[in-house]
C-alpha cells in the first residue's frame, strides 16, 4: 500500500487551479527559499510544533505521553526530541492547541476517501484536486499513485511543482496530470543557486519537457521585491515562455511577508525585510513587459496555504 506524508489538506481552495478544489500539501522540499510561505513543508519528516505562549502549564501532555518524553520546567512543558515518537497523544490531550503534529501518514486509498467527500463541489464548479507542498515530486511514488487513483475516480488533477525531479519521474507525473502549475522564480542560475540552494537547469529542462508532452501548463511567478522583480529577470522569463506549448496562463503572484512569524517555531531565521510586500504599480509594469511578448499574463491572488 503506497503511503505519503502530508501536513495539510485544505478544502474549498480557489487559488490552486480551476474551480473549487481540495489542495493536498505534501511534506519535503529540496529548496531553501528564504521567502517560503510554508516552512513547515521543508522537512520530509513529521514534526511536533509547540507554541509555548499558549501553554497553560496544566501538564496534561505530560500525563498523556507514553514515552515519558515531556517534563514540566518553570511551569511550561518541554519535550525531549530524542525520546519523542511523534504519536500525537500530547496533541490530543492539550486543551488549548499549544501542540500540533505536522505530518500524517496517509494511504492513497484513504486520501481518496477524504477527497471524494467534496466531489459535488468539484463537479458543480469545474474543480478537482491539487497536489502541492513543499515539493510534491519529493514523494514521487505516492504522488503518481494518487494521480492515477484520482483519474480512476474521474477527478480533475493539478500538480503545483517547482519541476525539481529526474526527467523520467517528471514525465510520469505530467502524463497523469490534467494541469501543471509550474512555479518559476529566478532565471539567472547563479542567483537561483544562491537563494534557493539548487541550480535551475533541471527545472527549466522539465518546463520545456511539458511543452513536448502536451500537458496544460500555468506558470506562476511569486514576485518578491528585491529578489526577482527586476526587468532583466522578467524579460528572461518571457524569453523562456514565449515558445512554450500549451501555456494556458501566466500568473504574477503578489508576495507578502505574512509567514515570517512561523519561522522561529521551526528554528529558522526570517532573513528578508519584515514588511515585504509587492507593489501594485510595479506588478503592472512587470505584467506589461510580459504582455508585449504576447504572453497570457494576469496578476493573481494569494495561493491557498
Amino acid at each position: 500500500m503506497t503511503r505519503g506524508l502530508i501536513f495539510d489538506l485544505k478544502r474549498f481552495s480557489v487559488h490552486d487551479g480551476p474551480g473549487i478544489r481540495s489542495t493536498v500539501f505534501l511534506k519535503g522540499c529540496p529548496f531553501q527559499c528564504p521567502w517560503c510561505h510554508n516552512p513547515e513543508s521543508r522537512s520530509a519528516k513529521a514534526q511536533l510544533l509547540f507554541r509555548e505562549e499558549l501553554c497553560l502549564g496544566c501538564a496534561k501532555c505530560v500525563e498523556a505521553c507514553p514515552e515519558e518524553a515531556i517534563v514540566m520546567v518553570d511551569g511550561k512543558s518541554q519535550t525531549d526530541e530524542q525520546g519523542c515518537r511523534l504519536r500525537g497523544e500530547c496533541v490530543e490531550a492539550c486543551p488549548v492547541g499549544a501542540r500540533e503534529l505536522l505530518g500524517r501518514q496517509v494511504s492513497v486509498e484513504g486520501l481518496l476517501v477524504e477527497l471524494q467527500r467534496d466531489r459535488v463541489f468539484y463537479e458543480e464548479s469545474g474543480g478537482g484536486v491539487t497536489f502541492s507542498g513543499g515539493e510534491p515530486l519529493a514523494q514521487a511514488d505516492f504522488l503518481i499513485a494518487a494521480l492515477e487513483a484520482c483519474d480512476d475516480a474521474g477527478l480533475h488533477r493539478a500538480v503545483d511543482t517547482t519541476g525539481h525531479a529526474d526527467s523520467q519521474v517528471f514525465r510520469a507525473m505530467a502524463e497523469r496530470a490534467d494541469l501543471v502549475l509550474f512555479d518559476l522564480k529566478i532565471m539567472d542560475p547563479d542567483r537561483h543557486r544562491e537563494l534557493t540552494g539548487t541550480d535551475n537547469a533541471l527545472l527549466l529542462s522539465n518546463l520545456k519537457l511539458l511543452g513536448e508532452i502536451g500537458c496544460a501548463v500555468e506558470v506562476r511567478v511569486p514576485v518578491i521585491p528585491g529578489v526577482n522583480d527586476d526587468e532583466a529577470n522578467i524579460k528572461a522569463t518571457a524569453e523562456i515562455l514565449v515558445d512554450l506549448k500549451n501555456l494556458v496562463g501566466l500568473t504574477l503572484l503578489p508576495f507578502h511577508s505574512g509567514a515570517r512569524d512561523k519561522y522561529p517555531r521551526f528554528g529558522l531565521n526570517w532573513t528578508l525585510s519584515e514588511n515585504l510586500q509587492a507593489n501594485g504599480e510595479k506588478l503592472e509594469a512587470l505584467a506589461s513587459i510580459l504582455r508585449k511578448a504576447n504572453l497570457p499574463v494576469s496578476i493573481g491572488g494569494e495561493k491557498d496555504e
